[in-house]
């Protein structure tokens, strides 16, 4: 006998499983598959509702948004889904596990970022409020530049032209300045 079979020889065998162990062990298997099968139906029974929630706000013409009540984030990631192969916009709002919610919007009515701050903010939206802080900012942007522009100006300590008036004369470099000739001998004119 080699070495694998002595070792072998000297364990004990796998303890042996009763029936009525075995009749458990298969009645536990088969309330698991129950259960999973009832609960991969009442996911697409969900996925059928929000389908047909979806298809009716697609049909109504009015309608620029709809709002799903507060859902867990399961369920968000199906309504997510549908919304996505509709076609449509959503987005989610509010806090996780309290009150998440999702909010679909038809793609032409596609809410702007502010609206978007506003909702996730938990605040109603005003476009003519955005719109004015909006161009506050801007304002205030404009400002800032124009302010820090003018601190950092460079000016000059002295005066060069003071300084140098003494070498060049005033009325030389005026002169200069207001009348250039053409000069014939180095090919100009």
């Amino acid at each position: 006998m080699d070495l694998l079979g002595s070792i072998l020889g000297s364990m004990d065998k796998p303890p042996q499983i009763s029936e009525a162990e075995r009749q458990q062990k298969k009645k536990q298997r088969e309330l698991e598959q129950k259960a999973q099968a009832n609960e991969k139906q009442m996911k697409q029974k969900f996925r059928e509702k929000i389908e047909e929630k979806i298809n009716a706000f697609l049909r109504d013409g009015e309608a620029k948004s709809y709002k799903f009540e507060p859902m867990d984030k399961f369920q968000r990631s199906i309504v997510h889904d549908v919304a996505d192969v509709a076609g449509l916009a959503a987005y989610s709002f509010g806090e996780e596990e309290v009150d998440r919610f999702i909010q679909v919007w038809k793609k032409e009515f596609s809410p702007c970022e502010g609206e978007l701050s506003a909702l996730r903010k938990g605040e109603e939206w005003d476009p003519v409020r955005y719109k004015q802080i909006k161009e506050e900012e801007e304002w205030k942007s404009r400002l800032e530049e124009e302010r820090a522009r003018q601190k950092n100006k460079i000016k000059p300590k002295t005066n060069y032209q003071a300084k140098y008036e003494h070498l060049i004369g005033k009325e030389a470099a005026v002169d200069a300045a207001r009348k250039t000739e053409a000069n014939k001998s180095c090919g100009m004119g």
